[in-house]
């Protein structure tokens, strides 16, 4: 109800009882199938003590914020199949679960770019340059990466609401303010695509121009094709997986901001959207766990590797070439 005064205050029972089962059962299967997967990937960095590691840091993080998300997304699901009109025309009890909600969307936002950030710089301390990311670093990412995510996902708690505004009112996530919505969503959004982009496309380019040079003076290229190959495949699932799940809410928001319609007029098309996009961000929380643990671990293994013959190889290539 952006800036629409003439909007009746009537709330009235508008949801089908057999609609709000539909979408209500599969979040909630899905946010408990989530909460299983993440914490499995918890217990089992924890069991085999492989916490020492700077990536194995924010691997559990991310299983962290994913479970946080997970259970936001419980709550605000038990709360659509209890009472489905509190969620299309708000109140306080919506309030702090899509504050949390957001909380742990972003802290996931921000670890996915802090994971980005490491893989690149493994990458280029494996290449012999002088930055080398250590336990410390990642525990400070974590902390800033919390710190933040709780700022500016509490803000409504804070008193950026709209509980007794309606001009600025968001129809898809009231009580939350639609200017709030596009403060969080633009800047984050844009951020969780281009600095994964950024460094997954350096990565490569690294190992593409380190596989040259070694082809150069001779050397087998072997390795270097095979993690350049698993760079590509993992930055292609990671666009994948970001764009199947953040881009939907993006469009909902700036949907939500130049909306000039009532609640009742939207009903029920818009609404489902908004709940298929709430499946889709948990969607992430079940896709994160496959690609972080498994795929990055298989890189991780090949950069270790890169990393143990790089300096061999370039001084057999450097005697060769005096």
């Amino acid at each position: 109800m952006n800036g629409y005064s003439n909007c009746s205050a009537n709330h009235t029972k508008i949801w089908s009882h057999y609609l709000v089962l539909a979408l209500g059962i599969p979040q909630l299967t899905i946010n408990i199938a989530s909460v299983i997967f993440n914490c499995t990937v918890i217990f089992t960095r924890m069991a085999t003590k492989d916490l020492h590691k700077p990536i194995s840091i924010l691997f559990c993080n991310l299983a962290f914020s994913d479970l946080f998300t997970s259970f936001s997304g419980f709550w605000i699901s038990m709360l659509f199949i209890t009472n489905p009109d509190v969620t299309i025309f708000g109140s306080k009890d919506m309030l702090a679960p899509y504050a949390f909600y957001t909380t742990s969307i972003l802290s996931t936002i921000y670890n996915l770019v802090s994971i980005g950030i490491e893989r690149y710089l493994a990458v280029a301390e494996s290449m012999r340059t002088r930055f080398r990311v250590t336990r410390s670093h990642s525990i400070a990412a974590v902390l800033i990466n919390w710190v933040l995510a709780f700022f500016l996902g509490c803000l409504p708690l804070m008193g950026w609401n709209c509980l007794h505004m309606e001009k600025n009112l968001s129809v898809l996530y009231s009580p939350f303010c639609v200017n709030y919505l596009i403060f969080i969503a633009i800047p984050n959004v844009v951020l969780a695509f281009i600095i994964p982009l950024f460094t997954y496309l350096r990565i490569i380019i690294i190992l593409r121009k380190r596989k040259l040079r070694m082809k150069a003076c001779g050397q087998a290229t072997g390795t270097y094709k095979s993690a350049e190959i698993q760079v590509a495949r993992t930055s292609i699932f990671i666009w994948l997986l970001a764009l199947i799940s953040y881009a939907p809410f993006f469009a909902g928001v700036i949907f939500d901001a130049t909306n000039y319609q009532c609640h009742i007029d939207l009903y029920p098309g818009v609404y489902i959207f908004r709940n298929c996009t709430a499946m889709l961000i948990t969607i992430n929380c079940l896709g994160n766990p496959i690609i972080y643990t498994l795929k990055v671990k298989t890189l991780g293994a090949k950069l270790k590797a890169l990393k143990c013959l790089s300096a061999n190889r370039i001084r057999a290539c450097t005697i060769e070439n005096v």
